[in-house]
């Protein structure tokens, strides 16, 4: 056996693979807790700056304008330089972003410093996927994927508990303090700990592939290779435009559009919960406690998605999942101003909305072959993440002018409705997905 891909896929995961993925799901908690940070501390920053509401919403918005862009071209970048340099480089961007928040002065200094978070948390989300399928092996993949994609709203349920505590002593500062320092926590963990994919340098085979991919090897507790395997044609370099080849393409179109939909149903919950709830009375740190039930019930669903994949079709339940979506939220946005009531809304919004992204995620990761795969996800994710742009400030000038908090709730639940129809209908999905899981 030559093939080094053939251990890490078929082999009983080592101990460096779990690891591995344990850090993908600690990265995607601090990029939840980096991106939900501006949610805990929006009714300060509204407070001593008096921002009305269409602006909160665009300052709301900065952070998923550099996600965007980070999406779209660092997935390109990690593709090209690996998958190791690029999540430690966003990792350093996130952490120094988050500490020049603390120096804002201005909403126009804030939304530069919040774009430059977010180009490291799009930087990441178009890695963390691909190190995630590259790391675990064929039998655990999916649920492996379902555990990443977890970490998200973790770090949002924890990080708004924290972030809710912080408040009652600090100002809105304070959370960005937090997030700096934790995620510059992460840098020397990602470096000591994880080592280049071996998937990606087999298929890329920088100066000393051979050595660094031996080196990974003998980590895991894996036979050394003699020598480099034989390239198949389709391990040949391909550019960006491979992604939209006669048989890619159905796949990358849909899947673009249905995450752009659902995701601006989603960041309509993560973005406005705490500032509609504490425009009902409550307190900031009360508010921001709502955002924590929607986070947990997050981590619940995708916690509940990776267990039903083994039982019902992946197609049918993330189509499933996105209409449940839609009714939730529709439902949260008429609600009184009973704080239990709308926690558990808030946590049934946030169940079915963060296991939808799990669906997603998991149709992406076997969408694209490994050479494309960061660059694949990147696209979807960059130009999904329009959605995630539009829906705050979308949802904050419906407000601004006077709509009713139930008719903005079921426009905003629309997104998701729509991703559901969108998945549902095509039969190309469901065959170029299947097709593609072979070359994961």
């Amino acid at each position: 056996m030559n093939d080094p891909r053939h251990y890490l896929d078929n082999e009983k995961m080592s101990r460096l693979q779990i690891t591995v993925v344990a850090i993908t799901i600690m990265l995607n908690a601090i990029d939840g807790f980096d991106v939900l940070s501006i949610s805990f501390a929006a009714p300060g920053i509204a407070n001593e700056w008096g921002i009305p509401r269409a602006s909160l919403g665009v300052v709301m918005a900065m952070e998923l304008i550099g996600m965007a862009i980070g999406s779209f071209f660092l997935g390109g970048v990690a593709d090209k330089f690996g998958r190791r340099p690029t999540v430690l480089g966003c990792l350093i961007t996130m952490s120094a972003g988050m500490f020049l928040v603390t120096t804002a002065t201005s909403a126009i200094q804030l939304s530069v410093w919040r774009i430059m978070v977010g180009l490291g948390i799009g930087g990441i989300l178009s890695c963390v996927n691909a190190v995630v399928a590259e790391f675990s092996n064929i039998q655990r993949r999916g649920m492996c994927i379902s555990l990443m994609v977890i970490g998200y709203p973790l770090g949002g349920t924890f990080g708004g508990m924290i972030a809710s505590h912080l408040l009652q002593a600090h100002d809105w500062r304070a959370i960005f303090y937090f997030g700096a320092a934790v995620t510059g926590i992460l840098v020397p963990v990602v470096y000591f700990l994880v080592p280049e994919s071996v998937h990606w340098l087999v298929n890329k085979r920088p100066k000393g592939a051979l050595e660094k991919i031996n080196a990974g090897l003998a980590r895991m507790k894996f036979p050394a290779i003699e020598k480099l395997p034989e390239r198949q044609e389709t391990e040949r370099k391909k550019p960006l435009s491979s992604i939209f080849s006669r048989s890619i393409f159905p796949v990358t179109l849909i899947l673009t559009m249905a995450y752009f939909l659902h995701i601006t149903t989603f960041y309509f919950i993560l973005k406005w919960s705490p500032k509609v709830v504490a425009d009902m009375g409550f307190s900031p740190a009360l508010a921001g406690g709502v955002l924590v039930w929607a986070s947990m019930g997050g981590a619940l669903g995708g916690a509940a998605f990776g267990w039903l994949t083994t039982r019902i079709s992946l197609k049918k339940l993330t189509v499933l999942i996105m209409v449940l979506t839609s009714v939730f939220v529709s439902v949260f946005g008429r609600t009184g101003a009973d704080l239990s009531q709308i926690k558990l809304l808030a946590a049934f919004a946030g169940f079915f909305a963060n296991a939808g992204i799990s669906g997603l995620y998991s149709l992406l990761a076997v969408a694209f072959p490994t050479d494309v795969r960061a660059t694949g996800t990147g696209f979807v994710i960059g130009v999904g993440r329009a959605g995630a742009v539009l829906s705050p400030i979308l949802a904050g000038v419906f407000l601004q002018f006077g709509a009713k908090l139930p008719s903005v709730a079921l426009a905003m639940s629309l997104g998701s409705l729509l991703a559901a129809l969108l998945i549902f209908f095509p039969k190309t999905l469901s065959a170029n997905h299947e097709a593609a899981g072979k070359t994961v």
